[in-house]
This record gives C-alpha cells, structure tokens and sequence, in this order.
C-alpha cells in the first residue's frame, strides 16, 4: 500500500484540521507512505526567519537563480507524514545526503519497519528516505514513535 500525497504550496502554508484527525490510517508494518514537495524561495526565506539560520548559502541566489534548501526544512518532509497519522516521534535519525535547492523536487517515502498495538497507543519504527527529481538520495534517516489512541 503507498499513499502519496503532493504538496507545492508556498511559504509554509498552514492548514486548519481538528486535533487528533488523523489523515491516513496507521500502517501495517511493511506499507509506506510517501509525500513530494517542490521548496520555493518563499519557503526558505520563512524557515530562515524561523530558525534565524540566514547563512550566505540560503540567503542569495545562485548562478540559476536558486537558494540552498535548509537541511532541517527538508526534514520537515517526513514530520509532515507524521501529522498525518497524528505520530508523536520520540527519536529522530538523519543522514544529509546532498543539497537540495528551490526547484527540486524531493520525494520522501517512510516505510513502517515495526508496528506494535500497546492498547493506547501504537509503537512505530519507520525507515525513511528522500529522493530529488532525479532519483538520487538527499535525505536518509530513521524515526521511532507513537501514534495515541483517542
């Protein structure tokens, strides 16, 4: 099973669920959810503003016109998959492959590699790797957590 959801909204564009709404069911051990993404200036101009990270490199364009990308903003791929389950991480793991710019577009696919029912609550283990529009790896890394049931 592979869900995939598509986001290129700029700016970190917020969107209004009820709390505890889970968007995608819990998956089974084994099943992956996935998520794409293409940053925009906006996007890095806004994490800067957040993180107070305005190096050089994120800040002015290239020769292309691009920005780098934060390390840290593409991680927020996998957290997005996250909220969709409602998944509270208690461990997070990456590995920064190589950089990605605006215009890229990243891929991220986080398979659940153990998911065990502890009556309130769900413990899930997920494998997670982010690839740009040409297939190369950016991002590697490992997650733990629960999902609460309400």
């Amino acid at each position: 099973m592979r869900l995939l959801h598509t986001c290129e909204t700029p700016a970190l564009k917020r969107h209004h669920f009820s709390p505890y709404a889970s968007l995608v069911a819990i998956p089974k051990e084994g099943e992956s959810v996935s998520y794409t993404r293409t940053f925009t200036i906006e996007d890095v101009q806004a994490f800067a503003d957040v993180s107070l990270d305005r190096g050089v490199h994120h800040m002015e364009a290239d020769k292309e016109g691009r920005l780098l990308v934060h390390g840290l903003l593409t991680a927020t791929i996998p957290t997005k998959l996250g909220g969709d389950i409602d998944y509270l991480a208690q461990q997070m793991t990456y590995r920064f492959h190589r950089t990605v710019f605006t215009g890229d577009q990243v891929t991220c696919e986080c398979k659940a590699t153990k998911v065990e029912n502890r009556g309130d609550r769900s413990y899930i283990e997920f494998d997670i790797r982010c690839t740009n529009q040409l297939g190369k790896e950016v991002l590697t890394g490992s997650t733990t957590g629960v999902v609460l049931h309400r």
